[in-house]
């Protein structure tokens, strides 16, 4: 599923999220698997990612971002990778 990180495009549907891959080549890997939910919008600040909830409420999950392989290389071109729940 693509995502975007920008801080205002509200995500769409309930998403498992156990790894964010960029278009860039850079990955963040969160400590734990987290659900991001209908309306929440994500972005990167100061390489952390920084979950913002419909209620106002900001969340910056623990998790490593590193460099994932040559930029470019990725199937999804256009933003983020995510897991959406099957059901």
């Amino acid at each position: 599923m693509r995502l975007t990180a920008d801080g205002t495009t509200p995500n769409s549907r309930l998403v498992l999220v156990d790894v964010l891959e960029t278009a860039d080549g850079y990955a963040f890997e969160p400590a734990r698997p987290f659900f991001l939910a209908v309306g929440d919008r994500i972005a990167f600040e100061n390489d952390r990612l920084v979950v913002v909830r419909t209620s106002g409420e900001r969340l910056s999950p623990a998790g490593n971002r590193s460099t994932r392989c040559k930029p470019g290389a990725l199937r999804d071109h256009g933003g983020l990778r995510a897991t959406a729940p099957k059901g």
